[in-house]
């Protein structure tokens, strides 16, 4: 196992790549050659060397320099110039090569049939025809290299993203987690100062979210099951802490289970407590609506609006956090809307089931 290891790293070497790679291109030439045109397999193997060797030097000429230094910077003219007389100098050294070598070593001239290597070296050089066929061939390992190069950028892209955008969501969490960790310490705080008997029961459900928190939550997409077993947990906690001061209903309509990103809509539920209910001196609302119908999971929380809000002009941290991770994970595929009147906020999200 361990040499086979090795023999995979092996292969995966840039310049072990490379050299498969034009290995493969020889193996293809001579394996498709019809022989009818030629003397021997001697022959074929120096012709399409000269082939390969064309086709070599204009594919790292091309990647090395004329792409990165004229194409990229949008230089077209410039790059099509410089590619034209690239092109043209294989060309003449494949012609040279196959006319004043090639052809003399294994043409046999007879009395009548003197063959003049000079005549023809101009000759084909000179027949646009010849010069687009052969370009064609010698430009062929180019342009897949270039499209393999561009596949290779493009992953490399894409995984660069997707590691910034888990370090994001990784910050992100851990602004969050503190906020919503100060809010409940605060309510266990107040329970032990009235030396409240719920405060034991106050502490099994914090163990419960923190464990969830810590351990059940990590992945990028989690349970709704789980979140919703979440919400249940810290509104029975603000039950304790408000009593009769909150009027508080969750309505739950999830069948099957489907996946969320973590602790989104925890987030909306403890935004509408901090600057809803915690304000209100007289008996405050929340209404929760969590449904998943067709390929959505629908989020509604209507909660009422203190009059006398002197956070009113404040964002909240917790809420312009989740806003940040909806978008790095579900880019433009959900839908918010935060309606106010004189009375009450209405939030509404919508998601794609994950």
């Amino acid at each position: 196992m361990h040499i086979l290891k090795n023999i995979v790293r092996f292969f995966k070497v840039p310049p072990v790549k490379q050299a498969l790679f034009w290995l493969g291109v020889y193996v293809y030439f001579i394996g498709t050659v019809n022989m009818t045109y030629y003397s021997g397999y001697p022959e074929v193997l120096e012709h399409y060397a000269i082939y390969v060797l064309c086709q070599f030097i204009v594919a790292y000429t091309s990647l090395n320099f004329l792409i990165p230094k004229f194409l990229i910077p949008k230089k077209n003219i410039q790059f099509t110039i410089y590619l034209l007389l690239l092109l043209v100098g294989v060309f003449i050294i494949f012609v040279g090569f196959h006319e004043y070598y090639h052809i003399p070593k294994y043409f046999k001239s007879s009395n009548n049939n003197i063959y003049d290597s000079s005549k023809m070296f101009w000759k084909k050089l000179l027949d646009l025809r010849i010069f687009l066929g052969k370009s064609t061939i010698i430009l062929t390992p180019t342009i897949l290299l270039v499209i393999a190069k561009f596949y290779k950028d493009q992953q490399a892209y894409l995984q660069l993203n997707e590691q910034k955008m888990f370090t994001e969501l990784s910050v992100l969490k851990h602004q969050l987690n503190p906020h919503f960790l100060f809010n409940t310490l605060n309510n266990l705080y107040a329970l032990s100062i009235e030396k409240s008997d719920e405060a034991p029961e106050v502490i099994a459900k914090l163990s419960e979210m923190l464990d969830y928190m810590l351990y059940g939550c990590n992945d990028k997409y989690v349970s709704l099951k789980k979140e919703i077993e979440l919400i249940e947990n810290y509104l029975a906690l603000e039950k304790v802490r408000y009593d009769e001061r909150v009027e508080i209903s969750f309505n739950k309509e999830v069948k099957s289970d489907v996946k969320i990103a973590p602790l989104i809509l925890l987030t909306f539920i403890e935004n509408a407590f901090k600057h809803g209910v915690s304000q209100e001196l007289k008996k405050a609302f929340i209404h929760i609506n969590i449904s998943v119908e067709e390929e959505f999971i629908k989020f509604n929380i209507i909660n009422s609006k203190a009059k006398n809000n002197i956070t009113e002009n404040k964002k909240s941290i917790g809420l312009n956090n989740v806003k940040k991770q909806l978008e790095l994970l579900y880019l433009t595929n959900y839908s918010l809307h935060i309606n106010e009147d004189s009375s009450s906020f209405n939030l509404y999200l919508k998601l794609p089931i994950k």
